[in-house]
């Protein structure tokens, strides 16, 4: 099972230096992927309710540095060679389906092709306010934006005429390296989610999750998949857990998933950073390099 890190883009975390080290860190530690999620605005009093808590409250306070995950994961990029970058996840229905499609082939040339699209529908009403994005229908335009991308990234010159967005004989470049893809991860842990994860995504990525959940909810998605008739096998799974021991890995594994993200923040130091990530690489991967 590939070990990933979650750690960017937040707090100490948003600190270019930090990042750096991190970056580096996790790079010659033998961790898969760097992972950065999205907040475009965050309220001091959310109406809202977080659904990755049991108490309904996002941990990450609402003055934190919280930066854009496109941009922060181009910087890790590029003080890094081989570990792959994974957003985790973006919201992309609060974006221009057009602009997100230009930025994130981008970022996929100039890393040489190490992108992972994670996507979210999002779950801040108050999000979606600022940013004058309707709230209702944000699962379809998801949806439909998704299916915008890949046109404008597989087409020279794209036509596209939906719900939500449209375009006549366009040409976006440069295209992703990957035969014109970029690997499109699903968030979310709920039935909805899984299901899109099975029908328009190349992966899932459960979030503050049990290992017991974890593993009922990649059953769920392999029934999604079986009525599709599409391999399981076709699909990255990966998870972060709330109870998580490396001894949880094997019997993971066993179920379908094939990453096991870990979560933290880290210190305020590059120097304290390196340690650290050292420190999660002995604990996760058991490599002899920490």
């Amino acid at each position: 099972m590939r070990v990933g890190l979650h750690a960017l883009g937040i707090g100490d975390g948003a600190r270019p230096e930090v990042i750096r080290a991190v970056a580096q860190a996790a790079e010659a530690h033998g961790f898969s992927r760097l992972w950065a999620g999205e907040h475009v605005v965050m309220v001091d009093t959310p109406v809202s309710r977080y659904p990755y808590s049991e108490d309904g409250r996002i941990a990450v306070p609402a003055d934190a540095d919280w930066l854009d995950p496109l941009i922060a994961l181009g910087f890790a990029a590029a003080v890094t060679q081989d570990i792959g970058l994974a957003t985790g996840v973006l919201l992309l229905a609060e974006h221009h389906p057009v602009v997100v499609a230009k930025q994130t082939a981008t970022l996929d040339v100039l890393s040489a092709g190490r992108l992972t699209l994670g996507v979210g529908i999002g779950w801040s009403a108050e999000e979606f306010a600022a940013l004058g994005v309707p709230f209702a229908g944000r699962g379809r335009r998801t949806e439909e934006y998704l299916a915008a991308m890949r046109t404008l990234w597989r087409e020279d010159v794209a036509t596209f005429e939906g719900d939500f967005t449209r375009f006549r004989e366009v040409r976006v470049n440069p295209k992703p390296v990957r035969d014109r893809r970029i690997p499109v991860v699903m968030g979310g842990n709920g039935d909805t989610a899984l299901r899109r994860a099975a029908t328009i995504a190349d992966g899932w990525y459960g979030f503050n999750l049990t290992a017991a959940q974890a593993v009922e909810r990649v059953s769920v998605l392999a029934g999604h998949c079986a009525r599709r008739n599409r391999p399981m096998a076709e699909l990255t799974v990966a998870v972060a857990l709330t109870d998580a021991a490396p001894e949880l890995l094997p019997g993971l594994a066993r179920a379908g998933v094939t990453e096991y993200v870990v979560v933290g923040a880290p210190p305020a130091t590059p120097d304290e950073a390196g340690h650290w990530v050292a420190g999660l690489a002995r604990r996760w991967l058991g490599n002899s390099r920490s």
